[in-house]
């Protein structure tokens, strides 16, 4: 592994502040597990059972607030006029690798098509930049058209790569070599 900046403690940009998680942002995290489009895999969906409660993402929340490798991690993502919870954004190693990780997001469905999701991934596409990182990857289920719209926003194209899915729909790889001017 190579040497590496940290993400700062917040970002902000125009319309939106990414922060520090904190135990009240449970429920708006509960929030996005509960509209979860049906494809995306059960362990990552609301089952049912009512799992994870929002007790439960609270409990992860408080113990591991930034939810990735030191150095990495995911930000919640509020409206800076309101403070209203939308989502979250940031980096982590997925199925890539610290040294290149990936760019995840998530907004709740009230929040889309209003650009944010760019916004936020800017931001943090710009954070990791300065951490010293050199590629940034995605991955993306085939049926994600508004999430490929965002990634070609930023400058991602497909690698080539694909993970197969038949049950959850394939899985393209994304990736983005980062300037570090």
């Amino acid at each position: 592994m190579g040497t590496y900046g940290e993400l700062p403690a917040e970002l902000v940009t125009e319309r939106l502040r990414l922060r520090a998680w904190v135990p009240s942002d449970a429920e708006g995290y509960h929030g996005l597990w509960l509209e979860r489009d049906p494809r995306v895999p059960s362990a990552r969906r609301v089952d049912d059972e009512g799992r994870p409660t929002v007790e439960d993402l609270r409990g992860r929340l408080v113990e591991d607030p930034r939810g990735a490798e030191p150095g990495l991690g995911l930000f919640p993502v509020e409206l800076r006029d309101t403070g209203e919870f939308i989502g979250y954004c940031g980096l982590i190693v997925g199925q890539a690798s610290f040294d290149e990780p990936e760019i995840a997001y998530e907004l709740a469905r009230r929040a889309h098509g209003h650009g944010y999701a760019t916004e936020a991934a800017r931001a943090v596409l710009e954070a990791a930049v300065r951490t010293g990182r050199r590629r940034l990857w995605a991955t993306v289920r085939e049926w994600n058209a508004p999430s490929f719209r965002v990634l070609e926003k930023l400058g991602f194209h497909p690698s080539g790569r694909v993970t197969e899915d038949a049950e959850h729909g394939d899985s393209i790889w994304m990736t983005r070599v980062l300037d570090p001017r």
